[in-house]
């Protein structure tokens, strides 16, 4: 009978920030996730004249000592966050997502705030003692909440060895499938419509190496042809999925701005899962 708040606090664009925006805005709607850091301790200076304040830093200070740990908390606790990335720049939300993720992980992994990192780590492993994924060391609250594991199976079509490979992964980036690639938004063409599960087929369908991937097959003791194809061994608690909206071919990048269909509710992973 209880009812779930979300946050509607708006955040206040710095200049080109709403890539940060959106990702902070997100990441503070996954309850488990933002509690745990709303309810670590805060930083508090403890000597001068500035004894028993918060410590708020910029970039422009040049302080390398600056816990972002620290300073995610104190934005999921006010969402507003001036203090990191101030500029006019056009950034990317994906490489945003990751940089924050990756070293939220490194930071909780050495302690800090005082607090020793034998009890954060406790601390991540009783969030979910059987979901655990360690990415660069031990599990942590990112790794419980965003890891997952991928099943990399490669075969040789010379001798027939199969070579099985298991990467914890935070995040899978998706290419949008070739063609559907100059289908620019929802209506302006007919035919079907690219959606989530074409972008999740072709990340997961068996694929052919081609010559600059040739596999070094153990048997064989020389690099042979070989296909490549992905499994996902282990689903995390929240799937995060990257859309490569950029197409390289020798001398250009292109943008692909193909509308893609995906569920609000209910999207199905069965069929991406090992049995």
């Amino acid at each position: 009978g209880s009812t779930t708040a979300f946050c509607a606090t708006g955040l206040r664009n710095l200049g080109n920030t709403c890539f940060m925006n959106a990702i902070l805005q997100s990441l503070s709607n996954i309850q488990q996730f933002c509690c745990y850091f709303k309810e670590l301790p805060a930083v508090e200076l403890r000597n001068g004249k500035t004894a028993g304040r918060r410590t708020y830093h910029t970039r422009s200070q040049g302080d390398n000592n600056v816990s972002l740990v620290e300073e995610f908390r104190k934005t999921l606790s006010i969402l507003l966050f001036p203090f990191l990335l101030r500029g006019y720049q056009q950034q990317d939300a994906h490489e945003f997502m990751r940089y924050l993720l990756d070293h939220l992980h490194l930071e909780l992994q050495g302690g800090f705030n005082g607090v020793s990192r034998s009890v954060i780590l406790q601390e991540s492993s009783n969030l979910s003692a059987s979901n655990k994924c360690c990415i660069n060391g031990a599990s942590t609250v990112v790794t419980a909440i965003f890891g997952g594991i991928l099943q990399n199976e490669v075969n040789c079509l010379i001798c027939g060895t199969e070579s099985r490979k298991f990467d914890p992964f935070l995040d899978l980036s998706l290419d949008i499938p070739s063609q559907f690639r100059n289908k620019r938004t929802k209506n302006q063409e007919s035919g079907p419509m690219c959606t989530l599960r074409d972008c999740l087929r072709s990340f997961t369908d068996l694929e052919e190496l081609d010559e600059t991937e040739l596999y070094m097959c153990h048997k064989c003791k020389k690099k042979q042809k070989s296909t490549k194809k992905f499994w996902i061994q282990k689903l995390p608690k929240v799937l995060c999925l990257h859309l490569k909206r950029f197409h390289w071919t020798a001398y250009l990048r292109n943008k692909v701005d193909t509308y893609v269909e995906f569920p609000l509710r209910g999207l199905d992973m069965k069929c991406y899962l090992l049995e």
